[in-house]
């Protein structure tokens, strides 16, 4: 069962490699992804490019590397954050905490699984987490410089790579906590969306969901506290009930929504192979599931174009082959709405290809 994930998987790599994957601005030894397919002009400049997009490009490519390690990967795994750095003017950061936690996510795999030193960028990156902690401003760490909205997106990721980095696990487990205390439904046990200048965000995001799974099983394996395990079961078990319909996690269209789903099958993937403890075993197998069903919806309803996947952004019903013509993702207020066809999105493709290593994850 493992190769036939690892051969989809590496089918979703190929396609994002044919269609997406250029050059910046022609320099040697960079590359970044392409935001569409087909794609404008402007777009193969990378007149847009969405930093927190290609953070997650770095990662799929880190994922491929431990299917399958090769030489050349390696390569592009340096060519993909030589790029991202060239196209930030130079830089690590943004004013945006979610989309720096997610570059700082990639950076510290890319590092330890995949050789890719780069430690300079993780400490730049690990102090701007460690300085927005402010709980007297009913945090958190916001989602954005200068702004009071204090969310799960932001303190999610940020704190699973707390945790993994530096050991920091005092600070990722207050805000494993800040979580747990301030955005947890009690109804259904979902994560809301955050707090806005004291007020609750009620949306509830697959992936707001996805990061808090992945800082509860971080915290798990990492400590002896019996609250992190207890908190990964309630959760695993609410998206089962309330995200994932049939087994299936629920689509959020295109644009930057286009990666919600992704990241969720990442981190249940991670709770299937990484939560601790024999009485974790139905959680385990329950988390599997979801990957696995999500897997063979996405790739049965995918299209094909000379021979490789493109997928749907909602994974139960048949993709969309998209043409050059209609709306394109635009970037309003800070997020990157859908094109008028989402599957033109590299969101929506960089999702597919996260599923399939998920799915070869939990199969290896």
């Amino acid at each position: 069962m493992d190769q036939l994930w690892a051969n989809r998987a590496a089918s979703a790599e190929a396609a994002i490699a044919k269609r997406h994957l250029r050059r910046l601005w022609g320099l040697p030894a960079t590359q970044l992804g392409v935001v569409s397919w087909p794609s404008t002009r402007r777009d193969r400049w990378f007149g847009t490019w969405h930093y927190w997009w290609q953070a997650h490009l770095l990662d799929c490519l880190v994922d491929a590397q431990v299917r399958d390690p090769q030489p050349t990967r390696l390569s592009e795994i340096k060519r993909q954050i030589r790029g991202h750095r060239l196209r930030n003017n130079g830089r690590w950061t943004n004013s945006y905490y979610d989309d720096m936690a997610w570059l700082a996510l990639a950076l510290e795999r890319a590092q330890r699984l995949a050789g890719a030193d780069r430690s300079r960028a993780l400490r730049t990156l690990c102090d701007q987490f460690v300085t927005a902690w402010v709980p007297e401003d009913g945090g958190g760490i916001p989602w954005r410089k200068q702004d009071q909205f204090f969310n799960a997106p932001a303190n999610g990721p940020a704190g699973i790579f707390l945790a993994r980095y530096d050991d920091r696990l005092r600070r990722a487990q207050q805000m494993a906590d800040w979580i747990d205390e301030t955005l947890i439904d009690p109804e259904t046990h979902l994560v809301f969306d955050g707090i806005k200048a004291g007020s609750l965000v009620r949306a509830q995001y697959t992936y707001c969901q996805g990061v808090v799974l992945g800082l509860e099983v971080e915290l798990s394996a990492r400590t002896t506290d019996d609250r992190h395990p207890e908190r990964v079961r309630r959760l695993v078990a609410a998206i089962g009930e309330h995200m994932a319909p049939d087994g299936v996690l629920n689509g959020t269209g295109g644009g930057d929504g286009g990666l919600f789903a992704g990241i969720t099958a990442r981190y249940l993937a991670l709770a299937a192979t990484d939560l601790p403890g024999e009485a974790a075993q139905d959680t385990r197998d329950a988390a599997r599931a979801i990957v696995l069903a999500s897997a063979h919806a996405a790739w049965d309803n995918r299209q094909s174009v000379d021979g490789l996947p493109l997928f749907g952004p909602s994974w139960g019903s048949t993709a969309d082959i998209p043409t050059a013509g209609g709306g394109q993702a635009q970037f309003v207020e800070g997020a990157v709405n859908s094109s008028q066809t989402p599957e033109r999105d590299l969101s929506v493709q960089l999702s597919g290809w996260m599923l399939m290593e998920a799915a070869h994850t939990v199969t290896a």
